[in-house]
């Protein structure tokens, strides 16, 4: 469930869209190495926590997932194939139907990600309804309560803005048109994490 909006503003850094040598679908392998390592984690949490039996008896039997922050692919692909799998393995234990679930996913990522790029990437015997996102997920993206399962791999640390005491001559925390920061470095260290705070409680409240 997501709460009220959030009227936050917030600056665009997309990964690089397309399938070229510099696009994020060819370099995103490490990426990929964290989801695979996650995944019987997030298996896990399903068969646990995943009421099932609710489902079926209080919905029309479709499951949507969002993952935030999906990029261009592949790795997004196979993030929710192995959320799929885990409900129709859970689902047939419980003596239900392999196809007793629909899925709809939802694709966000922000306004600018290369969102052609990652529907011509799907794969052809996917098993689910694909609608695209545009949108920050510092902020509220969807209505209230019709998410079932959020997931968002390898983008929580992205920050929604440079903090501003970062780029302002006079703060304390002024980093001089560095794109880093030293453990020397306090006060800048102090605006990093203070952003990060703010954007986390922003994007906590937005799903709850």
């Amino acid at each position: 469930m997501e709460s009220k909006r959030s009227n936050q503003s917030h600056e665009e850094f997309p990964m690089n869209g397309g399938k070229g040598k510099y696009s994020y679908a060819q370099n995103s392998n490490h990426q990929r190495l964290v989801a695979d390592i996650t995944k019987h984690i997030i298996r896990e949490a399903i068969l646990e926590m995943l009421d099932l039996e609710t489902l079926l008896h209080d919905s029309s039997n479709v499951i949507r997932i969002a993952d935030l922050g999906c990029s261009v692919g592949p790795n997004t692909f196979f993030i929710v194939q192995n959320f799929i799998d885990t409900v129709n393995l859970k689902s047939q234990s419980q003596g239900h139907g392999f196809d007793s679930f629909e899925f709809q996913v939802f694709f966000n990522d922000h306004v600018g990600n290369d969102f052609n790029t990652l529907f011509k990437s799907l794969p052809e015997d996917k098993q689910y309804y694909a609608v695209a996102v545009p949108g920050s997920f510092h902020g509220r993206l969807f209505p209230e309560s019709s998410i079932h399962v959020f997931n968002s791999t390898y983008a929580l640390h992205w920050l929604s803005r440079v903090p501003k005491e970062i780029v302002d001559e006079d703060s304390p925390a002024y980093n001089k048109g560095k794109i880093f920061y030293i453990d020397e470095d306090k006060e800048v260290t102090k605006a990093y994490f203070a952003q990060f705070e703010r954007d986390f409680e922003s994007f906590l409240n937005s799903r709850a």
